[in-house]
């Protein structure tokens, strides 16, 4: 008797619906994974804003502080430094002038992502030399708003009369 050899039925392998789910679940994980991805970049890019606009406050409060004049001839001697003003010229670039008696030198002009707008509550905003403050009043503190187009992101930094940056 002659036996045949029985073919066992090849059931491995997956069915067409069982990819089609499998890709569908890692499409959503990804697509939800790729929205939070770029709304965190995008406040990752304002708080980088924010940190430059403090260092360059501090920056030009260090230097009217010390009163170190920038080697320019509106400021070299017998010219007189008065101090230092964050300037905004429009709303995504602003700069650091240095307010010498014989004209203003202009020590840093910024550009920001043209995305990010920036306001300022009082223009400009003057550190004057050897630690007398600012001219923001000491009532109402000076407050530089930035705010990201297309996003709800808003942040806010805070100048005090005598030069506290918040």
């Amino acid at each position: 008797m002659q036996t045949i050899p029985a073919h066992p039925k090849l059931t491995s392998g997956y069915t067409f619906i069982e990819i089609l789910v499998a890709l569908t679940i890692v499409s959503l994980i990804f697509g939800i994974g790729y929205v939070s991805f770029r709304d965190f970049s995008r406040r990752q890019a304002l708080q980088g804003v924010v940190r430059s606009i403090r260092g360059d406050l501090r920056l030009a409060q260090e230097e009217a502080i010390s009163g170190q004049k920038p080697l320019d001839i509106f400021c070299n001697s017998p010219n007189t430094l008065s101090g230092y003003y964050f300037d905004l010229i429009t709303p995504n670039n602003y700069r650091l002038v240095a307010q010498c008696s014989g004209g203003n030198v202009t020590s840093k002009d910024v550009t920001v992502a043209a995305d990010i707008s920036i306001a300022v509550s009082q223009d400009p905003i003057v550190f004057k030399v050897l630690g007398q403050g600012t001219n923001v009043p000491q009532a109402t503190p000076a407050v530089i708003t930035l705010t990201q187009a297309g996003t709800a992101n808003t942040a806010i930094i805070t100048i005090t009369s005598t030069g506290e940056i918040k």
